[in-house]
């Protein structure tokens, strides 16, 4: 008997107010969403594995201007991009990363060149360039990665900081990720990650969304999470892990467990936090204390929403 299969994204915690893009522009960035949640629903639907779901859709939103991983990610403080990103199996718990990495088109792809190859779980700047550079990924030239809204971005942060008012911009200027989240029919989880990290990082600075248990977790019979905001919080709170830890140890349901350190301690202290998580039973939360977060998910009769702030957009996922 078939598991019911799920899919699930995010592009983000840090939306922009609605009134920062024309219409066209949030139709365009929901139009991505959708691309990438039929990628990776195509894989789920012929039977695939989630990781190759997951990797599907984040490859997509690799690709997408509107998102900050890949092409359109964050320019640090030497007006650079360095790029995070991991995939984990949850039947396995084998994981791939690469972090600081300046010249992978798709760090989500040598990410999972690394789990596969099982010798290494994360690489770091040079050395995640070259492994990817010698396995033939495709690689690029960092300006590649820039777009005039991260140089803005840039240019506003650099603003706040010379005049002590970071903390009142807004998260569209700080940061953003992206991640997906899969169940399939074999009852396989897996989650993947990525991102450019936050605007006018410093240079070498390394988020959770790299970090095997703080931005990206997977394990079967519990649950897959894809985190999104100041990864440093993520990091010291094992952010992933511990919403694992809660449903397996703790009992809890996916949704509170989920939302426990997002609506909880995190919001108290003004940390804008948002996630993806599915269970076993291809339960979706989709938690965010922030303006908004692009977001979006599949299950089982192929009935598909995204979103960026409260109001959801239905469409049918199944192959016309």
């Amino acid at each position: 008997m078939s598991n019911p299969i799920t899919l699930a994204l995010h592009g983000g915690c840090g939306v922009m107010a609605q009134q920062d893009l024309s219409p066209e522009e949030w139709r365009a960035a929901r139009r991505d969403l959708e691309r990438a949640l039929r990628a990776g629903w195509a894989v789920l639907q012929a039977r695939g594995s989630a990781l190759d779901a997951v990797q599907a859709a984040v490859v997509v939103m690799e690709d997408s201007e509107h998102f900050n991983a890949g092409h359109g990610a964050a320019l640090n403080a030497d007006a650079e991009h360095e790029l995070d990103a991991a995939i984990m199996d949850g039947a396995t718990l084998a994981a791939g990363a690469v972090c600081a990495a300046r010249r992978i088109r798709n760090p989500i792809l040598a990410a999972r060149h690394l789990l596969e190859a099982g010798d290494s779980v994360l690489l770091a700047a040079d050395g995640a360039d070259a492994y990817a550079a010698r396995h033939g990924l495709p690689c690029v030239d960092n300006p590649y990665f820039t777009t005039p809204r991260r140089e803005a971005a840039l240019a506003s942060m650099r603003e706040h900081q010379r005049a002590g008012t970071f903390k009142s911009a807004r998260e569209s200027e700080k940061h953003g990720t992206v991640g997906a989240v899969a169940l399939d029919a074999h009852g396989h989880l897996a989650a993947a990650t990525s991102t450019g990290g936050y605007t006018n990082k410093p240079v070498g600075r390394v988020g959770d969304s790299p970090i095997i248990g703080a931005g990206t977790y997977a394990r079967d019979g519990v649950c897959a999470v894809s985190g999104t905001g100041q990864g440093e919080y993520f990091i010291r709170h094992v952010f992933a892990h511990d919403i694992a830890a809660r449903i397996a140890h703790g009992r809890e349901d996916l949704g509170s467990a989920a939302s426990h350190l997002i609506r909880g301690a995190f919001a108290e202290h003004g940390v804008g936090a948002g996630a993806i998580a599915i269970d076993a039973q291809g339960r979706v939360a989709a938690p965010y204390n922030t303006l908004g977060m692009f977001r979006g998910w599949v299950t089982g009769d192929g009935k598909g929403v995204v979103a960026s702030h409260e109001r959801l957009f239905e469409f049918d996922c199944q192959p016309a």
